[in-house]
């Protein structure tokens, strides 16, 4: 893997292709060592929030989408892997939540944001709770594209199914293309599932009313929603 890899960054090294660019197209097909848990971590721990899209009108349709959904299904227990800051579920209105995120600092965070909800607890991806945890809908949301390494995107799908018993709900781009920062890697997350959990059947994709615009980065998302439903045995 290591030579191949080297290969790799010869033959790009000798394309015509110059600055920014050629960096994008570099991290867009190679991983590299940057580790996603330590990047949230220390934004937590900084003072930083879980981004752009947990705010405004995004944040907005978000919860509206999964309001809906929870409501309609008549889903009572939620879990969701990468709960970050909090500020997304303040819109929610979820009957039980658990969210489970890498970073201690998050956790704490939400902890206290959220003392007087007994509805709500938060666990730390790293405890044996969080690994047991299990809920009707597993939510994934502006997740899967920020995690860089392969092994950490197995780990966290394999996570995000094991913990559902009916329904997953995910948030996020479904493409290969150049990724715009150190901390961002899009995948084709519905070929993962297609190859390691063929038992969940996609019955509901909801498009973004405010796709990308990379002049208005900040109120515009390349994300999209895919909710999963498990299929009878």
């Amino acid at each position: 893997m290591t030579h191949s890899l080297e290969t790799l960054r010869k033959r790009i090294g000798r394309l015509p292709v110059l600055g920014p660019m050629a960096k994008q197209l570099y991290r867009a097909i190679v991983p590299n060592r940057f580790s996603s848990s330590e990047y949230w971590e220390q934004r937590y721990a900084r003072g930083g929030n879980s981004g752009a899209g947990s705010y405004g009108r995004l944040a907005q349709f978000k919860a509206e989408t999964i309001n809906k959904f929870v409501e309609g299904r008549g889903v009572r227990t939620i879990i969701e892997f990468g709960s970050g800051d909090g500020a997304q579920l303040e819109l929610a209105r979820y009957p039980t939540y658990t969210g489970v995120d890498v970073s201690a600092s998050a956790i704490e965070l939400c902890k206290t944001k959220f003392k007087d909800d007994p509805s709500k607890q938060f666990l730390l991806a790293s405890t044996g709770d969080a690994s047991k945890a299990r809920a009707e809908l597993a939510m994934s949301l502006d997740v899967i594209y920020h995690l860089v390494e392969d092994t950490a995107y197995d780990a966290y799908m394999n996570c995000l199914v094991a913990a559902a018993e009916k329904y997953i709900c995910i948030y996020s781009s479904n493409i290969v293309k150049l990724a715009p920062a150190d901390h961002v890697r899009h995948r084709v997350f519905t070929e993962w599932i297609a190859a390691n959990a063929p038992t969940w059947k996609l019955i509901k994709k909801v498009n973004n009313p405010f796709p990308e615009d990379s002049g208005n980065p900040d109120h515009t998302s390349w994300a999209d929603f895919y909710f999963y439903e498990r299929l009878q045995s």
